[in-house]
């Protein structure tokens, strides 16, 4: 039995750290993705300001013209560059920029899962390289060396990720679009919770949203405008329920505590605030999920959808990159998420209050902290 638990934590642990990789590479070029998707709200033909986005010759500014180098160049790119500086500094961001730009090349559409699986792979491999001849180069001739070994290997490397990588990742991509597709046809994309929902609460979000759901979204979001990816994690209406469910039916700290954690939540976006408030109550993983379905399904009702990723998932950022078409359906679903959430939490604490009453429930909602600061730092 030890030996069981012993291996599930170490394989949480390791999704856990493989998760906040893909987080490292994707979280400091958000400011890259809300830029690209405020110039495809803006100029695109159903954006805000289609006329300037127009060709010159048709009175417009030719401003729609950064759309796509945007999209296939440089948001790849960026990944690579952080994904290889993450393994092996300023050395490996330009090593893992070269060999994708060969994942790019290689495929017709956005290669935002090459560049994680290229970047940090051509980083390393450097890394390698450079091992071999580590103190044995001459004085003067380091310079000339690292150049020539760094430009070589990313040329080899791009040749590479152009005829091995590309195709390989192109057939994932297509396959797990085509799987998403499936449970958007059938009517079954708020089955996709059961996994989402508790995987934030244990810190393992980042490998499914910026591992999959990103990538797609935004190869999606390029296709028709918007994508409802965007909001499968993003919506912070079920955590908004939850904690308006502590404010209303809570005792003790948790209650008195839930307030603040609506502002932090709701209006700043960090989700984390609401996890320990689950895992003193690991029942409340069900209001968790009914919410988030809720939300997706009424999304999918709706057809609405964000035109980039809301990060951090702050309802000002939702709105901010709410598709033009799709305000009535996204507030509807944060507000109809949070509604269920609410109610469902509700039930579940109010079941639970005599016995919160009867015990110390300050000293569990302070272990429950405890329990998810030592989930993020694992």
């Amino acid at each position: 039995m030890t030996t069981n638990t012993s291996s599930s934590k170490s394989l949480r642990v390791n999704v856990q750290k493989f998760g906040a990789f893909l987080s490292g590479m994707v979280m400091p070029n958000i400011a890259a993705f809300i830029a690209w998707g405020l110039i495809t709200a803006f100029f695109i033909p159903t954006g805000w300001t289609p006329g300037l986005g127009k060709a010159v010759e048709d009175g417009g500014l030719n401003l729609a013209a950064l759309v796509g180098p945007m999209i296939i160049n440089l948001l790849p790119l960026l990944i690579a560059n952080t994904g290889g500086r993450m393994v092996y500094g300023a050395r490996g961001g330009v090593v893992a920029t070269i060999a994708t730009m060969g994942v790019i090349v290689g495929t017709s559409i956005p290669m935002f899962m090459g560049a994680m699986i290229v970047g940090p792979l051509s980083a390393w491999v450097i890394k390698q390289v450079d091992k071999i001849w580590e103190g044995k180069i001459r004085a003067g001739f380091e310079m000339l060396v690292d150049n020539f070994s760094a430009g070589i290997v990313g040329f080899i490397l791009a040749i590479v990720a152009f005829l091995g990588v590309s195709p390989v990742v192109t057939a994932i991509s297509d396959a797990l679009g085509k799987a998403v597709e499936w449970l958007v046809s059938t009517h079954l994309l708020p089955v996709a919770s059961i996994l989402i929902e508790p995987a934030k609460v244990l810190f393992l979000n980042n490998a499914i949203n910026h591992g999959i759901l990103t990538p797609l979204g935004t190869t999606q979001s390029a296709e028709t405008g918007k994508s409802i990816l965007f909001l499968l994690e993003a919506n912070p209406g079920p955590g908004l329920g939850i904690l308006l469910a502590f404010t209303v039916f809570g005792v003790g700290l948790s209650k008195a505590s839930a307030p603040g954690a609506i502002i932090i939540h709701f209006l700043g976006g960090i989700h984390e605030v609401y996890f320990p408030y689950i895992l003193m109550k690991p029942a409340l993983i069900g209001a968790a999920i009914a919410g988030g379905a809720t939300g997706v399904a009424t999304n999918m009702i709706f057809g609405s959808g964000l035109r980039a990723p809301a990060s951090p998932g702050s309802i000002f950022a939702v709105l901010l990159q709410t598709d033009s078409g799709s305000y009535v359906g996204v507030i509807l679903s944060v507000i109809l998420s949070a509604t269920v959430s609410f109610l469902v939490g509700g039930v579940i604490i109010r079941a639970t209050r005599a016995s919160d009453l009867a015990s110390d429930e300050n000293g569990n909602f302070a272990e429950a902290q405890a329990a998810s600061k030592a989930n993020k730092g694992k």
